[in-house]
């Protein structure tokens, strides 16, 4: 299988809240092609809304959406049980809150990526993914989604193509993977990859190739438009500068 040669690097961003400050968005930005902004429901408030719109659009960086469960003091990687409407229309308000900023700056939003519990719960549960689906359908089937990419890569199109939405498929490079394709648990102690070197070999794999190897080195094939990175850990910026250089 062949590798994906354009592959873009999003990142969460807009996380700061109040006096709180995180992240280095003002660094990382001109370093990625996609920003996915809090809407203020696990971090983020109006004014950093706003300041991070102007941010991406100063550097010309695609805005996305960040939708939460309601969960500040848990910064939104808690699961809170919800009915489908509830989903829906919290998704709905966040959307339409960081519309209306990037409509103020001439800009808009041009895909959603769930956070933390919500995008984990999203890809293990169709009926809530059914449900995010509807809210970005309501709102403007325009607007694409981020999901993670897997080997079920076909269920998940054929589903959105009902909703008239688009797809976007994300890897994450410095996170192992389990054998059937999803995430191994953060509760788990090898969930995150921390060597830089094999971060960049797996990326360098995945650009050529189209696999990362599992936990257990299965390979997996995936669909990869876009790489997380993350933009609030230890010497982010010259990590995603080091991505950056790979990538391009």
């Amino acid at each position: 299988m062949q590798g994906n040669k354009m592959i873009r690097l999003n990142c969460d961003m807009g996380e700061s809240f109040g006096i709180w400050k995180m992240g280095a968005d003002e660094q990382i930005m001109p370093y990625i092609s996609l920003a996915n902004l809090a809407c203020g429901f696990h971090a983020s408030d109006a004014v950093t809304m706003n300041r991070s719109v102007e941010l991406a659009k100063k550097d010309n960086v695609t805005i996305g959406a960040h939708p939460s469960y309601q969960d500040l003091v848990g910064f939104g990687r808690r699961s809170i049980s919800c009915s489908l409407e509830e989903i829906k229309s919290k998704v709905l308000y966040q959307l339409g809150a960081l519309y209306a900023f990037c409509k103020s700056h001439g800009t808009t939003v041009a895909y959603v990526k769930p956070h933390g519990a919500l995008y984990n719960d999203m890809m293990r549960d169709q009926n809530i993914y059914k449900a995010i689906l509807s809210a970005v359908a309501a709102f403007d089937k325009n607007i694409k989604l981020m999901i993670l990419s897997n080997p079920n890569n076909e269920a998940f199109e054929y589903t959105a193509k009902m909703y008239g939405i688009t797809l976007i498929y994300e890897v994450f490079a410095d996170r192992n993977y389990n054998d059937d394709g999803t995430l191994v648990s953060r509760m788990l102690p090898n969930a995150v990859i921390t060597d830089e070197l094999e971060i960049m070999q797996r990326v360098k794999t995945l650009k050529e190739y189209g696999f990362l190897e599992s936990i257990n080195s299965k390979r997996l094939y995936l669909k990869a438009d876009t790489i997380c990175v993350h933009g609030d850990t230890e010497d982010a910026l010259n990590f995603v500068k080091s991505l950056y250089k790979v990538l391009n």
